[in-house]
């Protein structure tokens, strides 16, 4: 299996298991996280951006990489992507640097597996 195989399919299985344990906190979290990643004043692929910029800013790879891939879903070029990721090693500094090494790694993943 592919990096991004691994990654989408441990992330799926373990938010089922995270779902499964019946926490009406955490299904209220999940919810609002699929809410707000819809269509509504700002597109879909600019709210993806914003999720990736602040991703990367708080340094949560897992979601970088999720972010990356709905970047792409939303048919965002790489150019407007790697744009986002300056503005967010700009607010965050030089620690996000190691963040924007694994995050363009996995943007190579993506674009040389498209159809994933």
């Amino acid at each position: 299996m592919n990096t991004l195989e691994e990654f989408n399919q441990y992330r799926s299985q373990m938010n089922e298991k995270i779902l499964d344990l019946d926490n009406k906190v955490l299904k209220r979290i999940f919810s609002l996280d699929s809410l707000t990643f819809q269509e509504g004043a700002l597109n879909i692929a600019t709210k993806e951006l914003l999720g990736l910029a602040c991703s990367l800013v708080l340094r949560c790879d897992d979601c970088v990489k999720y972010h990356l891939e709905k970047c792409k879903e939303a048919g965002l070029s790489k150019e407007e992507i790697v744009e986002a990721m300056g503005i967010a090693n700009v607010i965050g500094g030089t620690i996000v640097i190691p963040h924007l090494r694994r995050a363009v790694e996995y943007l190579e993943v993506l674009e040389q597996n498209p159809a994933e």
